[in-house]
Order: C-alpha cells, then sequence, then structure tokens
C-alpha cells in the first residue's frame, strides 16, 4: 500500500545551505524544519525552501521535543550533515586519537548531538552524512554503540560516491543510517564541459551567484600559466600536500568541490563563479546562494550534492516506504 507523502515529513540538522533538503525535496518528500547555527546558511534555506521551519540556533540548546513541539508531530526522516573537520584527512590539525575527534573536539561532538536528537524523536529513517574515516578505527564500533544506545540496534556504514549519481565532481562520502543504501550508479558521468557549456560569461546576463571573482593582476598572471589539470598552490592536509586553484579539465569530472577550493575555468584566465562551482555539485540554477562571496563557495562546497542526496531519498522511497 502506497503511503501518502504528505505524511513523508523531514527535518535536517546541520543543514547548510540545503543541498541534502534539495534531493530529498525533489524526490517528494516534504522538508519541514532546518537547524543550522550559520546565518548565511539560514537565509539561503529560507529563500529555497520558504514552507520550513528555518532555525538559526545552537543545535546544542534544541531538545526533540523542541521539534516536535514546532511541527506538532514526529518527523519520519532526520537527514544531516555534522561538521567533518574533526575527522577528515585534510584537516592537519585533526586530533591524532580516532576518539578524541569524536569526543574531544568541540565539532566533533557535534555528530553525538545528532545522535542524541534522533535518540529523542526516535524517526523512522535517519542518514547522517560525513567523510568516510568517522568510521574508521574505533570510531565505527563507538559510533555504532550510541546509535544502539538509542534504540537503534542495525547501523549501516553506507559509502557513496556523488559522481556515480550524475554530479559532475568527485565526493566520496559515508552515509550512516538504520537502512541499508544502495542506489544504482548511473551508467556515465558528467563532464565538466557539459555542465558549463551553456552558461553565458558571468555578468552578461541575470543568473544567481554568476558573478566575476575579482583577482589581482598579479594572481591573473599566475593563473594563465596554470595547465590544464594542473594546481596553482598545494597546502598540507593531515597526510598528503592538496591541491587548490586547480584548472579544470573538460572532459572530465571535477575534482572535490571543498568550501575552501577554486577553480580556475578550463577555458578563461579568471576562477569559476560560485553558480559554475555550484553546478559542479549538480545545484540546479534556481537554487539561490546568501551572504558574502567566501560563505557562499563555503556553502556549496559544504553540501551533499543534491544528484546524490535524490538518489539516496529515491531508494529509500522505494526500498522501504512505498
Amino acid at each position: 500500500m502506497k503511503i501518502n507523502m504528505k505524511k513523508l515529513i523531514v527535518v535536517d540538522l546541520f543543514s547548510g545551505g540545503g543541498g541534502f533538503a534539495r534531493g530529498f525535496n525533489e524526490a517528494g518528500f516534504s522538508i519541514a524544519l532546518a537547524i543550522d547555527n550559520d546565518e548565511a546558511c539560514s537565509e539561503t534555506y529560507k529563500l529555497n525552501f520558504p514552507m520550513a521551519i528555518t532555525l538559526a540556533e545552537d543545535i546544542r540548546d534544541i531538545s526533540g521535543r523542541d521539534i516536535q513541539y514546532l511541527l506538532g508531530l514526529r518527523p519520519d526522516i532526520i537527514i544531516g550533515s555534522p561538521p567533518c573537520e574533526p575527522f577528515t584527512g585534510a584537516n592537519p590539525y585533526r586530533e591524532s586519537n580516532p576518539l578524541d575527534r569524536l569526543y574531544k573536539d568541540p565539532l566533533g561532538t557535534l555528530t553525538l548531538e545528532f545522535i542524541r536528537i534522533v535518540g529523542e524523536i526516535k524517526p523512522r529513517i535517519f542518514v547522517m552524512e560525513n567523510v568516510p574515516p568517522l568510521a574508521n578505527g574505533p570510531l565505527r564500533g563507538v559510533i555504532k554503540k550510541e546509535f544502539e544506545y538509542m534504540g537503534y540496534g542495525r547501523i549501516f556504514f553506507n559509502i557513496l560516491r556523488a559522481e556515480d549519481f550524475g554530479t559532475p565532481s568527485r565526493r566520496t562520502r559515508l552515509f550512516i543510517s538504520n537502512v541499508m543504501i544502495n542506489p544504482t550508479p548511473l551508467n556515465r558521468y558528467i563532464t565538466v564541459e557539459e555542465v558549463l557549456k551553456d552558461l553565458p560569461h558571468p555578468g552578461s546576463s541575470y543568473i544567481p551567484n554568476h558573478e566575476i571573482v575579482p583577482i589581482s593582476e598579479r594572481r591573473l598572471k599566475k593563473i594563465a600559466r596554470v595547465r590544464i589539470g594542473k594546481a596553482m598552490y598545494y597546502y598540507q592536509g593531515a597526510s598528503k600536500k592538496l591541491p587548490n586553484f586547480i584548472r579544470l579539465d573538460p572532459s572530465d569530472i571535477a575534482p572535490t568541490v571543498l568550501g575552501s577550493s577554486r577553480f580556475i575555468h578550463p577555458y578563461e584566465d579568471r576562477l569559476l563563479t560560485v553558480r559554475e562551482q555550484a553546478r559542479l555539485m549538480g545545484y540546479p540554477d534556481d537554487h539561490v546562494f546568501v551572504g558574502g562571496r567566501d560563505q557562499q563557495y563555503n556553502q556549496v562546497g559544504e553540501s551533499v550534492p543534491p544528484p546524490l542526496s535524490y538518489a539516496i531519498a529515491s531508494y529509500i522511497l522505494k526500498a522501504y516506504l512505498l
């Protein structure tokens, strides 16, 4: 028997600019409430999901009872993306002891807040996104125990690649859930050329978040010397040097988009606009980002790509809710 989709209510924790919610919304779910302590993220979320209750609050100050009071019901699904900085190998300052990343690092403890809210509300399904190292070593066992303590005996650690589901950039992410998530990948990748080719030159027409990024003459000269697939800068991660200011290969998918990453246009000697980077994450042009330019780049790079979210939401709907 089909369930009335109007009753499939989603709460979005650590909601950012709404990439995770976008996919669920396009799959037919109702996005009812979002929480993020970043004001710019919350404004972006309000603009794109005007029917949702959006709280610019610290999740540590919110209880499951508060959420159910505001909604007047228990949500069916909780999704969310606690900060990944304590766990990612791109962070050279992460705690050396994996357990300290979860229990000592102030940002790492926010993962426990997600688990707390899930335990207080008891949704039918939850999906928590983060980087794969969150499930490495002893962390996998303690994460499982934390959810078990909240009443969820079966926990799945689902690893998915965004590029397998129509995102024009590489992104491997961990989705921890109380259900297995195994959507069928597409049979092809979408390239940089395909996703950028129909965008007019920045500033030539009104497309939101598509303005030229001002840069100095000195940096412009450096950009002009960067070849396809090469980077202008490298910075030290936890275990290796990571590239930045990469000139994109038009015939390939893009590297992983990060909040701090900037890309050079494959043909022009300039940086990609926020809109162009949003396209590399699979955002449609009607998803508008607000705040300062760096805040907009962060909202794009720190989100779940909408095509990947849509694949997850569609799979959950068909496998468990219809």
